[in-house]
């Protein structure tokens, strides 16, 4: 081969061969540790200052300062329920047998107006739910528990049931009273406390400022999602992650998009992020490769704190704090490899926002695993390693996940990770190694139960609750509960499916390795609006035919695969009404969407029915039984759940929600 003539155009050529050969070294490779103190020693960590929000921007802000309530909730007393305000001594000795007539006073009290007129002895006042209590009134009684009637007086009612002093009333200051502390300094406003604030009538509230964080990508090869994708190029997926980590960790990130490897432009743009956030974030040009430049930048702008981190992966992270001013602005120049950056920036940057923003340390919770093959790793530097987490006989067993740190989905596919000392050479196969969970709050449930939801399993739930058993219930319909059962995902299913032939429950469902464990019946029926004319009297089937008779006439559906919708599909045979495609996933959500007037008619189950003050036409009960693997019968939860299942406050809690319990 012969030699390259000396031309400029070669000679820049070899110029820029010579340059991306001569690696720069890292600054010094320090410990984790030593990296960390360093940061902390020079760095600011804590709150830095407050703003006043609206409610509506305020969720997940921490309080700057204490709240005292300035009125009382409910400001006046009111009504719970739909009925009569009466004086509770007019009432005394009323039943079925010996009413108690009272005269209706001629006004109507609902919502948002004041009583005109007082209760006098046996009288009583119409009042809608919320409307404040008039005066001489003590206790109100619900519409079911009279009759109306005319009398030669006018209209008055016949009281069948007594009502004690208070009887649905709500206080003034029962809920709230004013002068006392709302809310208190350092709170995380969640929706709760946001309704608190609302119902005393804050439109805004202190609270401390979130540090903004500049995220800046670096790097030729990169390519904004969206655009084309040239060759040689890959999209800048470390830009949306770390801006979402940074909204996690409680700061407001300033996108401010990736830069080519350009060291006028990049240092310009890093300039701007440093003159409007607090915080600033670069990701890529840490390493030693020829188009990295961050480091040389940001050296020259700032201190560089640590340049090289003894972890695997982010050893090339960079730690700077800007020099000569009162308040130094930390600069972190991150990995460029999408989980070296995520790792680096929830062990380094993730504590600083979450001081600043007035949030208090985060503990990511741990579990022992078994690894199940060896893992080899690099001497002198501690090693993080992602696994997924399974669920055998011999406990849970921690596999790696086996993708590098330049994989964009290896956070998301993996449960936790695991460290390799920074001594060690490998971790050996049937290892017990200390598995840190990634975004658990939790320790893993005792007792997994996915398929069909009924509020009467909540009874069984929390006995287990009272005996320390955690419980996991997934509602995705019994269909869907098969499926997980079959699959090895859960413990229990709750079914309630008929077999083809429409003649018994879930027992066609049983095959080899399961078993079915009756639980209780729960009838279901035609629900709507009381008072609806098209409705009321009607048979079910009677209540069918004319709600499809009658194009206005809105159902709302169930979810494929649960065991109502098959019941559904089969009173249609083949018919399509408006409102069809409308497919909630519980039978709560069907009677709120016919309470709330979203729909006219569903079919659900009587107790939440009568739970949304619905008519109620009875179809036919179902089974609601329960699949177990028998792989896991003999767990310890399996049989607290089997056990609670035939204890008697159980089983009259069930009743009590509407239910019959099985007697098999």
């Amino acid at each position: 081969m012969s030699a390259l003539r000396d031309t400029p155009t070669t000679s820049a050529l070899l110029a820029a061969v010579r340059q991306a050969a001569r690696q720069e070294q890292f600054l010094e490779v320090v410990p984790a540790e030593e990296a960390q103190a360093r940061f902390a020693a020079a760095v600011e960590f804590g709150p830095q200052g407050s703003e006043t929000v609206t409610l509506a921007a305020a969720l997940g802000r921490i309080l700057a300062a204490d709240v005292s309530a300035p009125i009382d909730v409910p400001p006046f007393d009111r009504s719970g329920v739909d009925g009569f305000a009466v004086r509770a001594a007019d009432t005394t000795g009323a039943t079925e047998q010996t009413p108690r007539r009272l005269t209706l006073n001629p006004e109507v009290i609902t919502c948002g107006s004041s009583p005109r007129g007082e209760v006098m002895p046996r009288t009583a006042t119409t009042i809608a739910t919320g409307g404040m209590i008039p005066r001489g009134a003590d206790a109100v009684l619900m519409i079911e528990h009279t009759d109306l009637l005319e009398t030669a007086q006018g209209p008055a009612i016949d009281v069948f049931r007594a009502a004690p002093p208070g009887q649905f009333v709500g206080f003034a200051g029962s809920d709230i009273a004013r002068g006392e502390t709302l809310l208190r300094k350092g709170t995380r406003l969640t929706s709760r406390e946001i309704g608190m604030l609302a119902a005393c009538g804050f439109a805004s509230v202190a609270v401390i400022r979130r540090p903004k964080v500049a995220v800046l990508g670096t790097g030729d090869e990169l390519v904004p999602p969206g655009e084309p994708l040239r060759p040689g190029a890959v999209y800048d997926s470390n830009s949306p992650i770390i801006a979402a980590a940074v909204t996690e960790a409680g700061g407001e990130p300033v996108s401010l998009g990736a830069y080519p490897d350009d060291e006028r432009a990049l240092e310009a743009a890093l300039q701007r992020a440093l003159a409007e956030c607090d915080i600033v974030l670069l990701s890529g040009g840490t390493s030693k490769g020829a188009g990295d430049l961050s480091y040389r930048i940001v050296s020259r702008m700032a201190q560089v704190l640590v340049h090289g981190v003894a972890l695997k992966p982010g050893k090339p992270l960079c730690l700077a704090v800007t020099k000569g001013e009162q308040s130094a602005k930390p600069i972190v120049v991150l990995p460029g490899f999408p989980t070296s950056a995520i790792f680096t920036f929830h062990a380094f940057v993730a504590p600083l926002i979450r001081a600043r923003a007035g949030l208090p340390k985060e503990t990511a919770p741990t579990m022992s695993a078994r690894v199940p093959v060896r893992i080899a790793s690099e001497l002198g530097r501690q090693e993080f390693v992602l696994v997924a987490l399974t669920e055998g006989t011999d406990g849970l067993t921690a596999f790696p996940t086996g993708k590098g740190s330049g994989a964009v989905t290896a956070f998301s596919q993996a449960d936790g990770f695991l460290a390799i000392d920074a001594l060690a050479s490998a971790l050996d196969a049937g290892t017990t190694a200390d598995v840190t969970l990634i975004g658990a709050q939790e320790r893993l449930p005792d007792l997994v139960i996915m398929g069909s939801h009924c509020v009467a399993l909540d009874c069984v739930l929390s006995r287990l609750a009272e005996q320390g058993i955690a419980a996991r219930s997934i509602a995705i319909g019994s269909q869907g509960g098969v499926t997980a059962i079959t699959r090895g995902e859960c413990d229990l299913a709750p079914v309630h499916l008929l077999d083809p032939a429409g003649e018994s429950y879930n027992k066609h469902l049983l095959k080899p390795g399961l078993s079915l464990v009756h639980g209780w019946e729960r009838m279901q029926g035609f629900v709507f609006r009381a008072g609806d004319a098209r409705f009321v009297g009607k048979s079910a089937a009677d209540a069918l035919k004319a709600a499809l008779a009658e194009q206005n006439c809105l159902m709302v559906n169930r979810n494929a695969g649960a065991g109502t919708r098959i019941l559904i599909d089969r009173l249609l045979a083949g018919a399509r009404p408006p409102g069809y495609a409308n497919q909630p996933r519980s039978h709560n959500a069907v009677a709120a969407a016919v309470a709330q007037n979203r729909a006219d008619w569903g079919i659900a189950i009587e107790s939440v029915a009568r739970m949304y003050g619905l008519g109620f036409l009875p179809i036919a009960p179902e089974h609601y039984d329960f699949l177990i693997a028998d792989s896991r019968r003999e767990r310890p939860a399996v049989q607290a759940f089997l056990a609670a299942l035939q204890d008697p406050e159980v089983r009259a809690a069930i009743r009590a929600a509407g239910m019959r319990p099985s007697d098999v």
